[in-house]
């Protein structure tokens, strides 16, 4: 499998928000988010090739229950994912996915982490733009990880009229609100806290959940943590 780093820092969003954990990031990723945070999976991936017992060696040197497999999208290469996770449950450990909610394969975990991609994700002028915006919602797959596993949802908001995708998508999919997770978009602590004042309330009006990016305001624009 292709990955692109295994690290040990804290969540920064979520419902686990400050939980010591060890991340697996996987490299590769079929979407194209203009303001993505880790271009090195993406838009120039990486591929640093690992073998599973290579990678459960470094996870496990942690000593952490916690795992969060990241990306990149993790579901890109569905059958490392699975065994990944069949291990990780093996040894006790508690899996969180992080996943853009674009394939669905069955993977044991205890928590999955959708991400769905809203409007503002799109790369406009850039060729990747067409095929970005045609992948980035798959309401089957959303679908199924709703009605499959337990899930909280966070959505990157980067303007005001973002709330309105939001709405749209807790009907049409019926997310509970405590699941959903609002997070500022931003690279760098100054972005994340000029707009993480009025998106906080727009959660109190929506009855959602705000989320912070913790590793954003602790460390920045720096990867490894």
């Amino acid at each position: 499998m292709n990955h692109s780093e295994i690290f040990y820092s804290i969540q920064g969003e979520g419902m686990y928000v400050g939980m010591p954990s060890v991340f697996f990031r996987f490299s590769g990723c079929p979407l194209r988010c203009v303001w993505c945070d880790t271009p090195y999976t993406s838009w120039k991936p990486e591929k640093k090739p690992i073998q599973l017992e290579e990678a459960m060696n470094a996870i496990c040197d942690y000593g952490c229950k916690h795992v969060v497999i990241t990306g990149g999208e993790p579901y890109a290469q569905a059958k490392p994912l699975q065994q990944l996770c069949n291990q990780l449950q093996e040894t006790g450990h508690y899996i969180t996915i992080e996943t853009a909610g674009v394939a669905y394969h069955q993977t044991e975990a205890d928590l999955i982490s959708i991400s769905p991609k809203l409007s503002n994700s799109v790369p406009t002028g850039q060729p990747q733009a067409d095929n970005h915006d045609k992948k980035r919602l798959n309401y089957q797959v959303l679908t199924q990880f709703q009605q499959e596993h337990i899930c909280q949802w966070k959505f990157v908001i980067d303007r005001s009229e973002d709330i309105e995708e939001v709405e749209d998508l807790e009907m049409d999919l019926q997310i509970p609100r405590d699941q959903i997770y609002l997070m500022p978009q931003g690279k760098t602590q100054p972005e994340v806290a000029g707009k993480s004042q009025w998106l906080a309330e727009l959660c109190k009006a929506h009855g959602w959940r705000f989320s912070p990016r913790l590793h954003v305001d602790l460390w920045g624009d720096k990867r490894g943590v």
